[in-house]
C-alpha cells in the first residue's frame, strides 16, 4: 500500500485568479471497477475558490469553496495541498456531489482539520452523509482502534438548484443531476467564466497534467468508455440532465476525472446523445434493480450492465434507495428480464431491496429470466434471500447467484460482463425465434434472399485464431475468438484490421494500446482450432485450457498448429454498426509453414458469419 501511496500525488493547475484545481494524479490503476479497464491511471479534479481579490489578498473572513472533493485514495498528498493553500482557521465550505465511504473517509479528515467546515449537499446526498458518516468498518483483531470519528459538520441541502454569491466577484450555480448510480450529484457551473463542474458526467480515467484535452480525438476512446461502463444503463435520466445543460452559457467543462473541455465540448455533448439513442432503439431491455452501501453491490451492477449493453440490449437502472414506487413498477412490468443486487447489512438486505422484491413477487412477468447478485463481508443473506423467494415465486433464473465477497477483481468483472452478455445473447436469440414463428408464411426472410447481401456473401477472408494476454498474475485476463473478417491494411508501417463483433468477450481486451496475436490457419488442418474457439464458453472459463501454446516476443498466445502468426498491437478502433473496426500494427510474425496454403471461409449470405 504504502509504495502505490507514493505513486499518487497532487497538483495545483491555475484555472483564474482565485480558483485552483487541485489534480490528484494516479498513473496506475486505481481500483479495479469496469469503468478503469483500459488502465490508464485515472485523476480526481476538485475546485477550489480562495477568498481573495484581484491583487491576490486575503478577503476579511469570507470563506473558501472546494467543489467536488476527491476520495481517500489521495488523503495524505491533497491534504497537505489543501492546508497550503486554506488555514485551518479559515471556513471551508465543501459541495458534496458523489457521496460513498471512501469520500466521507477524506471528509472526517477535512472535519479534524477545519473547525469551520460547511458541507453543501443535494437532498439524496445529504441523506446519504447522514446514513453513513458514523458508519465504519470493524477493526481487525490486534490493530489498534482508530481516531473517534468528527462530528457531522453543518449540511446545507440543495433542493434542485441554488446559487452561490462570492465575494471575489464569482456566481456559482449548483444543480441537481441524480442519477440511479450517482442519485446525489451535483454540477457546479460559474457564471461569469462559464465553466462546468460537472464530477461525473464527461469523465475518463487517464492520467494527465495537462488542464485540458489537446484535442477531441485524444481522449474520445477514453470518454466513450466511461460512458459505455456507467452511464449507458442511464440514458435516459443522462439524456435529461443533458437537456438542463442546454440552458447554460457553457465556455469550458471540467469532468471530475481526466482533463477539461475547453475546445470541444459541444461536440462531446452531441456524442452524448448520440451515444444514448443507439441504446433507445432497442426493442430489448434488461430491469437492474440494486442498492449498494458501500459501492461494492454497485460495481457489480455496472459489470453486468457492460456486458448486456454490448449485445445492444439496453439496460434500465434502478437505484431501489431514491426510485419513486410507480418508476419502480413501471420498469420491472416493461422489461424483458430483471436482475436484481443487495448488499447484506448486518445480516439483512435493506429496507429499500425488501420492498422492490415485494413488487416483484406481486408484479413480475414469470415467463420472464432473472438474476440476483450481490456483495457481502462476513455472509450472503440477502442473496439469500432474493433468491428463495423468486425460486419459491416461480421465476426462471438466467443464471446462478452472484455473491462476490468484498469488491469485485479484475477477473470477477470479466465474468460478470461475460455473464451479462451471454443474458443478453438469449433475450436476442429468443426475439428471433419469436420472430420467425410469427412470420412462418414460408419462404426465405429477406435479408437472405436480398442480391446485395447473397453478393456481400461472397466477400471472404483468412480463417484466423485472434488470442490475446493482458496483464499479469492474479489479475492477468485473456481471451480469444476465430477471426474471418481480416484485411491487410497498410504497407508502411505493416498493418491490418480485424472486425470484432461488440457482443464479443475479448473485445474489452482490444483497446488502443492493447496486444494480441492474430494465428493465420491452414487448409486442411483447420478444423481443430474451430472446434475449440468455436464452442460455448461459460462466463469467466478459460478459452486456452488443454492447450499446448507458445508465446510470441509481444507476449501472446501462439497456436503451434497454425500456418503462420503476428504479434500486433491495437492503434485505432472505428466503431462499424455492430462491430468494432480495429487497425493494428504488426510488430513481428513467423511463417511456420510454408508449403501450406490459407484456409478461407466461404460464405452463403453477408447477413452471418
Amino acid at each position: 500500500m504504502a509504495s502505490a501511496t507514493a505513486e499518487r500525488q497532487v497538483i495545483q493547475l491555475p484555472v483564474e485568479p482565485g480558483l485552483v484545481c487541485l489534480r490528484c494524479l494516479s498513473p496506475k490503476r486505481l481500483r479495479f471497477e469496469v469503468e478503469y479497464g483500459l488502465e490508464r491511471g485515472t485523476t480526481a479534479n476538485s475546485f477550489l475558490f480562495l477568498p481573495r481579490n484581484g491583487e491576490g489578498e486575503q478577503i476579511g473572513s469570507a470563506a473558501a469553496l472546494l467543489v467536488h472533493p476527491p476520495g481517500a485514495s489521495f488523503a495524505e498528498p491533497y491534504l497537505e495541498q489543501l492546508a497550503a493553500l486554506v488555514p485551518s482557521s479559515t471556513e471551508l465550505q465543501v459541495v458534496v456531489s458523489h457521496v460513498n465511504p471512501n469520500r466521507i473517509a477524506l471528509l472526517h479528515e477535512l472535519a479534524r482539520r477545519w473547525d469551520k467546515l460547511r458541507l453543501i449537499a443535494s437532498n439524496p446526498g445529504a441523506k446519504l452523509l447522514q446514513d453513513l458518516w458514523a458508519q465504519r468498518k470493524p477493526t481487525p483483531a490486534g490493530e489498534a482502534e482508530p481516531p473517534a470519528l468528527p462530528p457531522l459538520p453543518p449540511l446545507t441541502v440543495v433542493r434542485g438548484e441554488d446559487s452561490i454569491e462570492r465575494p471575489d466577484g464569482y456566481t456559482i450555480n449548483l444543480l441537481s443531476a441524480p442519477t440511479p448510480r450517482w442519485p446525489g450529484a451535483l454540477m457546479a457551473f460559474e457564471e461569469t467564466t462559464g465553466l462546468l463542474m460537472s464530477g461525473k458526467f464527461f469523465s475518463a480515467h487517464l492520467c494527465s497534467q495537462d488542464w485540458a484535452e489537446a484535442n477531441r480525438s485524444s481522449t474520445e476512446e477514453d470518454r466513450r468508455y466511461f460512458y459505455d461502463c456507467l452511464m449507458a444503463p442511464m440514458a435516459r435520466q443522462v439524456e435529461a440532465v443533458l437537456n438542463r445543460l442546454d440552458e447554460l452559457s457553457i465556455r469550458c467543462i471540467a469532468p471530475g476525472h481526466g482533463p477539461a473541455i475547453a475546445e470541444s465540448w459541444r461536440s462531446l455533448l452531441v456524442d452524448y446523445r448520440r451515444w444514448g439513442e443507439s441504446q433507445e432503439r432497442s426493442s430489448l431491455s434488461v430491469a437492474l434493480l440494486f442498492a449498494s452501501a458501500y459501492g461494492n453491490t454497485a460495481a457489480i451492477a455496472d459489470a453486468l450492465a457492460q456486458g448486456v449493453s454490448r449485445t445492444g440490449v439496453r439496460v434500465e437502472s434502478v437505484n431501489c434507495e431514491f426510485t419513486p414506487a410507480e418508476k419502480l413498477l413501471e420498469t420491472i412490468r416493461s422489461c424483458d428480464a430483471l436482475l436484481i443486487g443487495s448488499p447484506t447489512l448486518g445480516g439483512h438486505a435493506p429496507t429499500p431491496i425488501v420492498s422492490a422484491l415485494g413488487t416483484v413477487l406481486a408484479e413480475g412477468d414469470r415467463s420472464k429470466p432473472v438474476g440476483v447478485f450481490g456483495s457481502f463481508g462476513w455472509s450472503g443473506e440477502a442473496i439469500d434471500l432474493l433468491e428463495s423467494k423468486l425460486r419459491d415465486g416461480g421465476f426462471t433464473f438466467a443464471f446462478e447467484p452472484i455473491r462476490v465477497k468484498f469488491s469485485p477483481d479484475a477477473s470477477t468483472i470479466k465474468t460478470l460482463e461475460e455473464t451479462g452478455t451471454g443474458l443478453g445473447r438469449s433475450l436476442i436469440t429468443a426475439q428471433r425465434k419469436a420472430q420467425r414463428r410469427s412470420a412462418s408464411s414460408g419462404g426465405l426472410s429477406e435479408s437472405r434472399s436480398n442480391p446485395a447481401v447473397l453478393a456481400l456473401g461472397r466477400v471472404i477472408g483468412s480463417l484466423c485464431v485472434l488470442t490475446t494476454r493482458k496483464g499479469s498474475g492474479e489479475s492477468q485476463l485473456s481471451g480469444a475468438m476465430v477471426a474471418s473478417w481480416v484485411s491487410q491494411a497498410s504497407f508502411t508501417p505493416p498493418g491490418l484490421t480485424v472486425a470484432v463483433a461488440k457482443d464479443r468477450a475479448v473485445e474489452a481486451l482490444l483497446h488502443v494500446g492493447d496486444s494480441f496475436a492474430l494465428n493465420v490457419l491452414a487448409s486442411g488442418r483447420e478444423s481443430g482450432p474451430m472446434k475449440q474457439f468455436l464452442q460455448p464458453f461459460a462466463p469467466g472459463a478459460d478459452r486456452f485450457a488443454g492447450l499446448d501454446l507458445e508465446e510470441s516476443p509481444g507476449g501472446q498466445p501462439i497456436l503451434p498448429d497454425a500456418l503462420a502468426w503476428l504479434d500486433c498491437s491495437v492503434k485505432q478502433r472505428m466503431e462499424c454498426g455492430d462491430h468494432w473496426l480495429i487497425y493494428a500494427q504488426v510488430g513481428s510474425g513467423a511463417l511456420l509453414d510454408g508449403e501450406a496454403t490459407t484456409a478461407v471461409h466461404q460464405r452463403r449470405s453477408g447477413a452471418n458469419y
